[in-house]
């Protein structure tokens, strides 16, 4: 990925003047630009530290000033006016709270926008319920069609049992059906889409991947990490249509939420819809998307050359590979079986030497990393091919990612949920970035310590203690596996306890609402390599900016959970505000 550098407006300010100054013109009576646009009247969080100021407090201004896509001026309303103009739209924020449009380090845009055109099934209580909304959708559907969905998390019901394909046969009639977990590491399939797929009793179970199955040997249709392609591969791809209106969807849901800037995992084709989205004037949100880790080196470099770098609203990011699978269900790789299911230690998705390999590859050739390692193992397979890659890279003298400074690689691990104390220590020697979602601790508390046991949760999560230690974090939802609010996350990493109050984990790693907002914003930022860019209301900085109902700096955490966005602010222009 290449940095995008914009000059900023006081720079060229200032060239102006030394101009005129050569030409004989007094500086002092250079003229200044005038804004497009000045917020006034409003408490707004600059996101810049103030050491002498109290928590929560940072430097704060009650106006700003806006010029095309970028933040002018920040300071006292009087200071702010003299930069109005004839032309310059003045917005009274009426005292509400303002601060830095919020980066979502790590979500999945495009399967968003799908699920809400797909069988919801998120937040199902029951079985019953589960197949209750299967039924509909079926009964929908044209004949023989298939029907997909996402979302069900057996741990939420009353009996703790994955679903099975018997379980879909008796609601779904002759439609083949796939069901996607929450996490999208296991889906259930019924009898048709088994056999569409051709995944039968003499099937077996791909490298990374398991199908479970009966006493018998017989598929039961629960399907694995990678034994989910088979059924995958058969499914009839999205229509442009609909890929568009359902990436309009997941944009809109981003917008209302304060989300200026996505870092996403989609698809190529959705790729392409960005783009005609954003020569539309359509593109409401920044996106940097990921490519396939597994791809050639041709292929990647095909990608990331045919979309300009320096384009601040749309390109390509880092690599996307998997170590493992998720916790939930049990597909993580841990250095010791799971504490709840002692003949299983997850499913890693690498032999080292090959990852090794491929990684130094992708490193020397240019690329940002980002690892899917959710268990200690998946942790340590990416660290240990990390280690490896940057050796090589400063043998090489290869420049980073963004095609700056060497030896700032800014390679990632998405989730490490689980980690050992030895594990954070070579984050930060290896400035390994930390990249997480402190909601998915809200669902996940309550069944974690039992796959984990005592010892290893207490390591697991573990915000506080990749802070301390100096890595950094970045902080996003996974949207759709949980909502797109970050108010959730905050929520979490202030109090590490569940929504309703009634369970709390392991709290001695909490984070401080500056902690929380730097890692949804600075944090972010700079795991894309654009801390110069984002993530600050400063002069020169892209105008991405949120108004919010309260000031999440002091109020409770449990009213943080309530938190409205009022407006939503991409480049100077509103792309969403509260009816």
């Amino acid at each position: 990925m290449m940095m995008r550098i914009a000059p900023t407006l006081l720079l060229l300010l200032a060239a102006a003047c030394v101009l005129q100054a050569q030409n004989g013109v007094p500086m002092q009576n250079a003229p200044k630009p005038k804004a497009d646009l000045i917020f006034a009247h409003g408490n707004i969080y600059t996101g810049v530290v103030d050491p002498a100021a109290s928590l929560g407090s940072g430097k704060r201004a009650e106006a700003l000033a806006i010029r095309g896509d970028r933040i002018l001026a920040v300071g006292m309303p009087d200071e702010i006016m003299k930069w109005k103009g004839p032309e310059t739209k003045v917005v009274d924020l009426g005292g509400h709270f303002v601060m830095p449009g919020f980066n979502d380090a790590h979500m999945h845009l495009a399967s968003a926008g799908l699920e809400k055109m797909t069988v919801n099934l998120v937040g199902v209580k029951t079985l019953d319920e589960f197949r209750e909304r299967l039924r509909a959708k079926c009964e929908a559907a044209e004949p023989l069609d298939w029907v997909v969905g996402e979302g069900w998390d057996e741990t939420l019901w009353p009996v703790k049992v994955l679903p099975t394909r018997w379980d879909l046969d008796e609601v779904s009639g002759k439609h083949p059906v796939y069901l996607v977990r929450v996490d999208g590491h296991i889906g259930v399939a019924n009898t048709r889409a088994l056999q569409v797929a051709s995944v039968t009793v003499a099937s077996r179970d791909p490298e990374g991947g398991k199908i479970d199955r009966d006493e018998a040997g017989t598929p039961n249709g629960i399907l694995r990490e990678k034994a989910q392609d088979a059924v995958r591969a058969v499914i009839p791809k999205p229509t442009h249509e609909k890929r568009r209106q359902a990436i309009e969807l997941a944009l809109a849901d981003l917008a209302s939420h304060g989300i200026t800037s996505a870092q996403d995992n989609s698809q190529w084709e959705d790729f392409e819809i960005y783009e005609e989205l954003e020569a539309g004037g359509k593109l409401t949100a920044r996106i940097s998307e990921w490519l396939p880790f597994d791809d050639s080196i041709e292929d990647l470099n095909s990608k990331r050359n045919s979309h300009p770098a320096s384009d601040n609203m749309l390109h390509t990011g880092m690599l996307k590979g998997f170590m493992d699978g998720s916790l939930g269900s049990k597909t993580a790789a841990l250095l010791e079986p799971y504490s709840d299911d002692p003949k299983n230690s997850g499913l890693p998705q690498y032999e080292a030497a090959k990852l090794n390999a491929m990684t130094r590859e992708r490193v020397l050739a240019g690329y940002q990393i980002g690892f899917h390692a959710i268990g200690d193992k998946g942790v340590q397979m990416a660290l240990d091919a990390f280690a490896e890659a940057e050796k090589a890279a400063k043998e090489a003298n290869v420049k980073a990612a963004d095609g700056g400074n060497k030896n700032d690689y800014r390679l990632r691990i998405e989730h490490a949920q689980v980690t050992t104390p030895q594990q954070i220590l070579r984050f930060k020697e290896l400035k390994v970035v930390a990249s997480m979602q402190p909601s998915h601790l809200l669902t996940d508390m309550n069944w974690a310590e039992s796959r984990l046991g005592a010892k290893r949760a207490e390591h697991s999560y573990a915000w506080a203690e990749f802070d301390r230690h100096g890595v950094v974090l970045a902080f996003g939802t996974d949207y759709p596996v949980e909502p797109v609010t970050p108010f959730r996350g905050i929520y979490s990493s202030l109090t590490r306890t569940s929504e309703d109050g009634k369970k709390s984990y392991y709290p001695a790693e909490k984070l401080n609402i500056e902690q929380a907002i730097a890692a949804y914003t600075t944090g972010a930022a700079y795991a894309e390599f654009a801390e110069k860019e984002k993530g600050k209301l400063e002069p020169g900085m892209l105008a991405d900016i949120v108004v919010l109902d309260q000031d999440i700096t002091a109020a409770p955490p449990t009213k943080i959970l309530a938190t409205k966005v009022l407006r939503t602010v991409v480049g100077g222009k509103t792309v969403y505000e509260a009816k």
